[in-house]
């Protein structure tokens, strides 16, 4: 089974090759094809992810002028060869799970039909990079956020969703699951963890008041898309959302 993971990456040299290492190490439990797409990064990144190439060729790296996550996320879905089935996603300063990709597989296997699977994420004060998991002690909250790599996506949904609205400058990925799961997906949400989610003072989401604001229109978006067309469904439930003050637990 072909699954492609999209990385954007921008000036993330102290935290990309944890990412890249903790998807390599689940090359024996899928076919797997990363996609890393450079926005523009100033720093030693692309350095750092061509060293990391030599010993991978299952990294295939892209190049744009800096034009923002949800941009490098569509040229990413633009790299996607027919032979690709599924299709997730990791941001360059997070870390995959050993063993998420075979436990969301097996979904795929028992029910072909399947759309997706859209697992837990935890929230991680501090990640040990070599050993690619949390530190011990280390302060941690598990929910079903909205986060892109919770998700492993079938092909054909990817295709049915299309592209992500780069008018956001935050909030695109809410956006786009909000737009998966208005199209009535066949989905399981299994209790495996799927994400560690770095938490760190470059953090988007520490961005004063944008968050909240981008947030809200996609909110804002997904209601006018449903009151538009009442065949879409509502995404009530899917997401365990915390209030502002539990998920800046730090």
């Amino acid at each position: 089974m072909r699954l492609s993971v999209i990385m954007p990456v921008y000036n993330r040299e102290h935290y990309v090759v944890a990412a890249l290492r903790s998807l390599l190490r689940q090359r024996d439990d899928a076919e797997l094809d990363v996609i890393v797409v450079d926005d523009g990064s100033t720093d030693g990144t692309v350095d750092i992810v061509r060293a990391v190439m030599r010993e991978a060729s299952c990294i295939r790296l892209f190049h744009q002028a800096h034009q923002g996550v949800a941009s490098a996320r569509n040229t990413g879905l633009g790299q996607l060869q027919p032979q690709t089935q599924f299709v997730s996603f990791l941001d360059s300063d997070d870390i995959s799970p050993s063993g998420r990709f075979k436990a969301d597989l097996v979904h795929f296997k028992a029910d072909p039909s399947l759309d997706l699977t859209y697992s837990l994420m935890m929230m991680v004060e501090d990640l040990d990079d070599e050993m690619l998991e949390p530190t011990p002690g280390s302060r941690r909250k598990i929910a079903r956020g909205l986060s892109l790599a919770a998700g492993t996506f079938s092909r054909s949904l990817i295709d049915r969703i299309g592209s992500f609205d780069e008018a956001f400058r935050q909030a695109e990925d809410t956006d786009y699951l909000l737009r998966v799961f208005e199209s009535g997906p066949r989905f399981v949400m299994p209790d495996t963890i799927a994400l560690y989610y770095r938490r760190h003072p470059g953090n988007m989401t520490r961005e004063p008041g944008v968050p909240l604001r981008e947030y809200m229109r996609a909110i804002h978006k997904s209601m006018k898309r449903r009151k538009a067309d009442p065949s879409l469904h509502t995404v009530d439930g899917i997401f365990d959302l915390k209030d502002s003050a539990d998920w800046r637990f730090m």
